[in-house]
């Protein structure tokens, strides 16, 4: 998931570089050349920011729906990991009681 040389960025400065671009009225090109950054990740961040306060129709999630989709899915795998157990745990006790 992208090289080794990619750059992490603080929510900070990403808040700060959206905040640059929403009130400078400059381009996502030029804000993000002045910043030193790629129009990629800059475009990525305002796309987010945008869907995270329900502006955007893209059916982007929000990172709170992320967030939850990520707690569902770790939850559903051990559900269905407990479940496993219990089906062997169960054929297990029959075999048992059928002597």
């Amino acid at each position: 998931m992208g090289s080794k040389y990619t750059k992490r960025y603080t929510e900070e400065f990403k808040r700060d570089a959206i905040a640059l671009l929403d009130s400078s009225g400059k381009t996502v090109t030029a804000v993000a050349r002045e910043l030193g950054i790629s129009s990629e990740s800059l475009r990525g961040w305002y796309r987010r920011a945008k869907a995270d306060r329900g502006e955007c129709e893209s059916g982007e999630l929000t990172n709170a729906e992320r967030e939850e989709l990520k707690r569902l899915r770790k939850e559903v795998r051990e559900q269905q990991q407990t479940i496993e157990i219990l089906k062997k745990a169960t054929a297990f006790f029959v075999k048992e009681n059928d002597r």
